[in-house]
């Protein structure tokens, strides 16, 4: 609309100097809250950093953290378009309810608990702010959030314990069929005369999670609009990480039959937990690009065929 309409029409340049300022005051609304949001969470932060945050199990979550409010700036250009219609019943009732449930959870020291509220709590303020147009386009940094809630211990325990016995077997088994004196009690590995205690972090679930949040990053981001490509991609994830693990747990032992166990403990341990994690990223873009490979050959016989059918 040019300066001229504007002046010979002074209903719509009203209408659209209410509607700037409507943006504006909304986006004022918006660094309210999000400075509101930063200081009421600031201790469950500081809580994050001196525990879950220093282990090998969540180290990642400061990483999640920092990828959803990426994943929120990258929706910036979206908040201009979109029609704001503050939903003040439904955002009232989600974010108070949900900074009660804050509140509670931290007084009884319940970190899971107080960690998930964040994501409720920014869907309230969405709502209150521009209500679920503007939620629908903040949905997948929020849900995005779930990787950094510290998962409880019984289901840690609950896919842990069995996965770190069939992978104690599976390395027993492959090395005494290479001729390895070795021998297996649950997690418990003799090999030689040393023995080996499969340790918690030895059972993947730990590469499994940051492996999901990046598969998952990565599939939203970066790959087209092919569902099988994307579901093929998601559904490897696991199976990656518990190769990839094996291949760890497999060199950790080979490593104590050769070297000795106290050479395998300490650095070298944690060399391998990274290691793990790079051979596991290798094997998820490598998948991707033989996915990419065939989609292309498939596309390609395809167009061929079409060409060389008669008239």
């Amino acid at each position: 609309m040019s300066v001229n309409s504007l002046k010979s029409n002074p209903m719509a340049g009203a209408a659209l100097s209410a509607r700037s300022e409507g943006r504006r005051m909304s986006l004022f609304y918006l660094g309210a809250m999000a400075s509101s949001f930063v200081i009421a969470y600031l201790p469950t932060y500081v809580t994050l950093a001196k525990g879950p945050w220093q282990s090998e199990q969540e180290g990642h979550g400061p990483l999640i953290m920092l990828a959803a409010a990426w994943l929120a700036w990258q929706q910036r250009g979206k908040f201009s378009s979109v029609s704001l219609k503050p939903a003040p019943v439904a955002g009232w009732i989600i974010l108070l309810g949900s900074l009660l449930l804050m509140a509670v959870a931290r007084s009884q020291n319940i970190l899971m608990i107080e960690v998930a509220t964040q994501i409720p709590v920014l869907l309230g303020c969405l709502l209150l702010i521009g209500g679920w147009p503007l939620a629908r386009i903040f949905a997948f940094p929020l849900a995005f959030l779930v990787f950094s809630i510290p998962p409880p211990g019984w289901l840690m325990d609950t896919f842990t314990v069995p996965l770190k016995a069939w992978i104690s077997d599976l390395v027993t088994n492959v090395l005494y069929a290479l001729g390895y004196p070795i021998a297996q009690n649950g997690v418990m590995i003799m090999i030689g005369p040393y023995e080996l205690m499969v340790k918690d972090a030895c059972s993947g679930m730990n590469s499994i999670f940051a492996l999901s949040a990046i598969g998952i990053f990565y599939v939203h981001e970066f790959v087209d609009r092919s569902w099988i490509r994307r579901v093929l991609l998601i559904a490897s994830i696991i199976p990656i990480t518990i190769l990839a693990n094996f291949f760890r747990v497999l060199a950790l032992v080979l490593a104590s039959y050769y070297m000795g166990v106290d050479r395998v403990e300490g650095l070298f341990h944690d060399l391998t937990g990274i290691a793990l994690f790079v051979f596991a990223l290798a094997l998820f873009f490598l998948l991707d690009g033989v996915i990419i490979a065939i989609g292309y050959l498939a596309g390609k016989a395809l167009r061929s065929g079409g060409a060389m059918k008669p008239a």
